[in-house]
Order: C-alpha cells, then sequence, then structure tokens
C-alpha cells in the first residue's frame, strides 16, 4: 500500500481514462485499493430484485477512480493541476503546500 497525499474534500481533476477533464471533490477515499470517489463520476448498474427493491432495474452508483489517474487542482489558479509537497513550519508541524503556487492546502 502506497501513501496517500490526497485528503477528503480537496479538488481534483480526472487526467486519464473514461472520465477524463471531469473535476470535483474527492468523497471518500478507499485506502486498501489505492482508489477515490470523486463527486459528479457515476457508473451504471443493472441490480436485481430482492426483498429489499422489489423492481431492480438500472440504477447510477459513484465510480471509484484510481489515485495514478486523478491530479490536485491548484488553489490559487484554477486551471492547472499541481503536485503536493510538505513543509514543515517553525512550530515543527508538518503542513501539505502546492507546488506550483506555494499556497498551503486545508
Amino acid at each position: 500500500m502506497i501513501k496517500l497525499k490526497f485528503k477528503k474534500g480537496d479538488l481534483v481533476k480526472v487526467i486519464s481514462g473514461k472520465h477524463k477533464g471531469v473535476e470535483g471533490p474527492i468523497m471518500k477515499i478507499i485506502r486498501d485499493k489505492n482508489r477515490v470517489i470523486i463527486e459528479g463520476i457515476t457508473n451504471t448498474k443493472h441490480v436485481k430484485p430482492s426483498q429489499d427493491n422489489t423492481e431492480g432495474g438500472i440504477q447510477t452508483v459513484p465510480a471509484s477512480i484510481h489515485i495514478s489517474n486523478i491530479a490536485l487542482i491548484d488553489p490559487k489558479n484554477k486551471k492547472e493541476t499541481t503536485k503536493i509537497s510538505y513543509q514543515i513550519n517553525d512550530n515543527g508541524k508538518k503542513t501539505r503546500i502546492a507546488r506550483k503556487s506555494k499556497a498551503h492546502l486545508a
């Protein structure tokens, strides 16, 4: 398992795959599979009828994307993507910063 630099709520852009170009915040991180669920990206799925859902049918479910297919959007310049770096403050606390604009991330 690799170290994830992304956090829930980060604004990201999909850089490859079926949903290339889509932007949105991260809703959920699946650490054991190195995948994230981004708001606005869904797949259609056929669901069989069950006791709870007697009709079944086609439903839209959130789609997960591998972390290698997303990039963080720079908080200052909203059109560019950037990488995440770390900086140690004067009090010894480590914070995340955007590499291109040096802006602090939440």
